[in-house]
C-alpha cells in the first residue's frame, strides 16, 4: 500500500515545509488605477501619443502601413534598415544607427518641431543641402 503522502503529486521544487503553506492570493492586475486616466497623460501631451480613444482615428500615413500598403517613403526607410542590418550583421540596430541611416537618407531638420519633448530638448534646424557628417570624425562635425 501507498503512504497517503506519496497519493498526491507535489511540485518538485517545493521544500516539504512550503507544500503545506497556504496558497498565496492571486492579485487580479486589472484593478487599480489605469495608466490612461493618470493626470500627467493627459495634461501635457507630446504629440506622439498612439492609443486611440473615443474621437481619435487612425492617421491615413499610419493606418495604410499597418495595413501593410506602404507608401515610398516608408518602403525606403524599410529597405535602408534592412541593408544596414545585413551589412553590418546586425538584428537590432541601436538608435544611433537608425539616426545614421536617416541621415543617409537624405533627411535634414529644416523645420520647427511638431513635438512638444519638454524644457530638456532645444530645437533647431538647418540647411536641406548640408552633408549627413555621419562618417566624418567627430572634431571635424559642425555641433
Amino acid at each position: 500500500m501507498i503512504p497517503e503522502d506519496r497519493r498526491k503529486p507535489r511540485d518538485p521544487a517545493q521544500t516539504p515545509a512550503q507544500a503545506g503553506a497556504p496558497i498565496p492570493e492571486v492579485v487580479d492586475r486589472r484593478v487599480g488605477i489605469d495608466r490612461r486616466d493618470l493626470p500627467g497623460e493627459t495634461t501635457d501631451p507630446t504629440n506622439l501619443e498612439r492609443r486611440r480613444g473615443p474621437g481619435r482615428r487612425l492617421t491615413d500615413f499610419v493606418k495604410t502601413a499597418e495595413e501593410g500598403e506602404m507608401n515610398r517613403e516608408q518602403y525606403l526607410f524599410l529597405l535602408a534598415i534592412d541593408a544596414f542590418k545585413r551589412v553590418n550583421h546586425k538584428t537590432f540596430p541601436s538608435w544611433t544607427d537608425v539616426l545614421e541611416i536617416i541621415r543617409k537618407l537624405g533627411y535634414r531638420k529644416t523645420m520647427p518641431s511638431e513635438l512638444n519633448l519638454g524644457s530638456r530638448a532645444t530645437d533647431w534646424t538647418e540647411k536641406g543641402n548640408v552633408p549627413s557628417g555621419v562618417n566624418k570624425p567627430a572634431e571635424q562635425r559642425e555641433e
